[in-house]
């Protein structure tokens, strides 16, 4: 099957070693297209709950794919997160067509895009982490005891249901006068006349103008979503800003013939198992 050409791909908090990551969704998408660029905006590897106890075969597939993209040149950006903030001690580390930062700005077809994952913005993880991990241990967990859940209701024939999107939504008025995201993202952008401005970190995926809040100009706000609940992606292409939406019906369910290939080249190239086990001990 023939691969979907875009120009640039962005992703952002897949949370890899934790439950509630979607790798094998995942993995199809990334099977499906061919990018010029690939944006890895933040919380790609969950280092907050990275441990040896879970690291499923699915999982490393998506670093070997996502490999697999540098060994064949495409730019690959990853920018640090929260859940992988360990990294940003190597931040500016540079290995071919794979970069290593904090943020980025690129130039796309004449306008300027601030790229960075947005935990910065969040109140929380500015003046109470500690607070923030107890969070990300307790949401993860939910999303098992979620995932048992919406499995016997399945069984049973029933509707499946998110119990941290019904949390999350029952408590978005209380938290909106704290956590004003996305226009504290807008205002900074517009300040620093960038036209695009583009995050992850909050797991709602969006594409909207927005004005900044002493009228001066707007900017067009993106967030990529994620890859636990929404399974959300930004594509460009053609000029044109969309979020990619997965869905199971649109893609091959027998979709692994490759990845033999995939290890085999990539073993010959760099050694990967060596690099998750690194970023284990600094976990540990």
């Amino acid at each position: 099957m023939a691969k979907r050409e875009v120009d640039i791909v962005v992703i952002s908090d897949v949370h890899l070693g934790t439950y509630g990551c979607h790798a094998k969704e995942l993995l199809k998408y990334l099977k499906s297209i061919k990018p010029k660029m690939l944006i890895l905006n933040g919380d790609i590897i969950d280092i907050w709950q990275f441990s040896k106890s879970y690291w499923p075969e699915a999982h490393m597939k998506v670093v070997r794919r996502i490999l697999k993209f540098v060994t064949e040149g495409i730019p690959v950006y990853y920018l640090t997160g929260n859940h992988d903030e360990m990294l940003r001690k190597f931040a500016d580390f540079d290995l071919g067509s794979f970069k290593l930062l904090n943020k980025v700005v690129l130039n796309i077809d004449g306008k300027k895009a601030w790229i960075f994952h947005g935990d910065v913005f969040d109140v929380t993880m500015q003046h109470s982490k500690w607070l923030a991990k107890l969070g990300a241990v307790g949401y993860d967990t939910l999303i098992l005891i979620n995932s048992f859940t919406n499995w016997f209701l399945t069984a049973f024939g029933r509707q499946k249901m998110s119990f941290s999107q019904k949390i999350k939504a029952k408590f978005k008025e209380a938290v909106k006068f704290i956590n004003q995201f996305e226009q504290t993202a807008a205002d900074l952008a517009v300040d620093k006349n960038y036209q695009y401005v583009i995050c992850g970190h909050i797991h709602h995926a969006e594409i909207r103008e927005i004005t900044d809040t002493e009228q001066t100009g707007s900017v067009l706000y993106l967030n990529s979503g994620d890859w636990v609940e929404s399974l959300t992606a930004l594509e460009y292409h053609n000029k044109n800003w969309t979020i990619f939406k997965y869905n199971a019906n649109d893609f091959n369910t027998d979709a692994d013939e490759d990845d033999k290939t995939d290890a085999e080249d990539l073993d010959a190239k760099m050694d990967v198992k060596s690099l998750l086990d690194r970023f284990k001990q600094e976990a540990e």
